[in-house]
C-alpha cells in the first residue's frame, strides 16, 4: 500500500480554500440570521483559522469575519 503525503503547500492551498469558502456561508448564515449554523461554522472557522496561523499564513488581509 503506497502512503501519498500531503505537502505543507497543499495544505496550506486547501486550507485556504476551506477558510474562504467557510467565510461566505458564515457571512450567509449571519445574513440570515441562522444562528446555529452560524455557531457551526465557526467552530470549523476557528480550526481552520488557527490551523493556518500554525502554518505561518498571514490572515490579516483574507480575514473578512474578524473574531
Amino acid at each position: 500500500m503506497e502512503v501519498l503525503e500531503t505537502s505543507k503547500e497543499e495544505i496550506m492551498k486547501n486550507a485556504m480554500d476551506d477558510f474562504s469558502e467557510i467565510q461566505e456561508y458564515m457571512v450567509l448564515a449571519k445574513k440570515e440570521n441562522a444562528k446555529e449554523t452560524y455557531a457551526k461554522l465557526k467552530k470549523k472557522y476557528i480550526y481552520i483559522k488557527a490551523l493556518l496561523n500554525s502554518l505561518g499564513v498571514t490572515l490579516t488581509e483574507i480575514d473578512e469575519i474578524k473574531e
